[in-house]
């Protein structure tokens, strides 16, 4: 029944915003029913309900106002008289005469009330879900957010009433949802755009055959809603309706935590670098939704990028890759692809990963960050310094294949004990400091720190 709390929430602060007392039926009727079904392309489609029950000969796309107002009546008739079951009422359970069917989801056997008022909200509220990419949507029961979205629904609807854009797909209001939401809160939004502007920054897709509207990754989202929230926790229900319904359940977003990665990020690489970079590091932050949502909260540890958890305690020459792109600066940091190149056995990346890689890392240790925002660099330099130092490759596989590759403390301080043996007396204090940092870390912040320290020397490899 979440659909009606989301829609209940909205017309409030839509009926506070205009100054109306517009009921749940008059909104639904007024304004819900001309943006999503009176039309000959839908804004949504919801299973075995009046709207999507053709008659002997009917065809959507050739209904007339008459046959659409028709659907309508009927609606209105089913409610009227009680029913309450997914066809009718948003997110509830589909109508079985024994049991509840397959397709239902957080159900029980308990008798709800349910006036008619709250259907129509169903609907309402089902209409204001953000979809993102792993075939989920969320639910967000926050006036703004809502009152946004809605201010989405006009767009959509203008384009697909567009006839210039007839290949453009019907029934996406979730999948439209998310990426208005997604560009309507970049901070570089501006209210003169366009299709053309919307296509450019890859709201749509269009080939020959489609035009459709791409699903947004919830990272990306997540770092331009906290533009509108940057000091908020809000709760997100996330959840999947369709064939079979899936209720992952109620979240703690963390929009905070976005501005505080967004700042240790300007802070490594400055204000310029940020700009450059926002939506390939977007786009790298972030395990998929559901992973995400069996941490219990969607914060930090969910923004894990994706593809660094294989370089945890792996015997691998990890490589950064040669400038091969150049950008206005005459740089090749404009590079974006990862690659394996397994008759090397090296891991290859670039000056991008290797930026989001280490932001996150160093945000995820949870003490000294100030102080660790150049720690393992100076670490990295001291390393080569002491690789450098010899002419066989002891030195070097001791550092790849045991310092860098540890799991365990026990097993990187061995290896630290034989490495200062040998360092220049200049780097003494260090490797000192090094043993004593790693001593009285954490389990967690150890596995971190050794990944974050993996990466500084593949960068300072590629530099020196």
């Amino acid at each position: 029944m979440i659909a009606v709390t989301i829609g209940r929430t909205f017309l409030t602060a839509y009926n506070a915003k205009t100054e109306q007392t517009m009921t749940a039926k008059e909104f639904f009727e007024n304004e819900f029913f001309e943006y999503f079904f009176n039309h000959s392309k839908y804004m949504q489609w919801v299973t075995n309900s009046p709207f999507v029950q053709m008659r002997s000969g009917q065809k959507l796309h050739r209904l007339v106002p008459e046959e659409r107002r028709d659907k309508l009546i009927t609606l209105h008739t089913k409610i009227s008289e009680g029913d309450k079951d997914a066809s009718i009422a948003i997110g509830f359970p589909a109508s079985e005469i024994k049991e509840f069917a397959t397709t239902s989801g957080m159900v029980t056997d308990i008798e709800l009330l349910l006036d008619e008022e709250d259907a129509y909200y169903s609907w309402i509220g089902g209409g204001l879900g953000v979809g993102v990419a792993g075939g989920y949507s969320i639910f967000f029961d926050q006036p703004d957010i809502l009152l946004k979205l809605y201010e989405g629904w006009k767009f959509y609807r203008s384009y697909l009433n567009d006839k210039t854009l007839d290949r453009l797909r019907g029934n996406q209001i979730n999948t439209w949802n998310g990426q208005w939401l997604n560009f309507s809160y970049n901070k570089y939004f501006r209210e003169n755009f366009d299709f053309a502007k919307l296509h450019s920054t890859g709201v749509f897709t269009v080939n020959e055959k489609v035009i459709e509207v791409n699903t947004i990754k919830w990272s990306e989202l997540f770092f331009n809603v906290s533009n509108r929230f940057p000091h908020h926790t809000l709760s997100g229900y996330v959840y999947s309706l369709g064939q079979t319904n899936k209720t992952l359940g109620f979240y703690p977003f963390q929009f905070d935590k976005a501005r505080s990665l967004i700042q240790y990020y300007i802070t490594l690489f400055g204000e310029q670098a940020a700009l450059q970079d926002a939506k390939q590091y977007e786009s790298i932050f972030g395990m998929h939704i559901k992973r995400a949502c069996e941490l219990g909260s969607i914060g930090m540890q969910a923004l894990e990028p994706q593809d660094l958890r294989k370089y945890f305690g792996k015997n691998s020459n990890l490589k950064l890759t040669k400038p091969n792109v150049k950008n206005k600066q005459g740089e090749g940091e404009a590079e974006f692809s990862i690659r394996k190149d397994n008759a090397l056995k090296k891991d290859y990346i670039n000056i991008v990963t290797y930026r989001t890689y280490k932001t996150w890392l160093l945000a995820m240790i949870t003490k000294n960050k100030e102080e660790s925002l150049e720690y393992t660099a100076e670490v990295a330099t001291a390393l080569h310094e002491y690789r450098a130092g010899a002419t066989k490759l002891d030195r070097k596989n001791l550092i790849q294949s045991e310092l860098l590759v540890a799991k365990a403390k026990k097993s990187f301080l061995d290896a630290l004990t034989t490495i200062i043996r040998d360092v220049d007396k200049n780097d003494l204090d260090i490797f000192k400091s090094l043993r004593d940092r790693v001593h009285m870390m954490s389990a967690e912040d150890f596995g971190y720190f050794v990944i974050l320290l993996k990466f500084d020397y593949a960068y300072v490899e590629r530099n020196l």
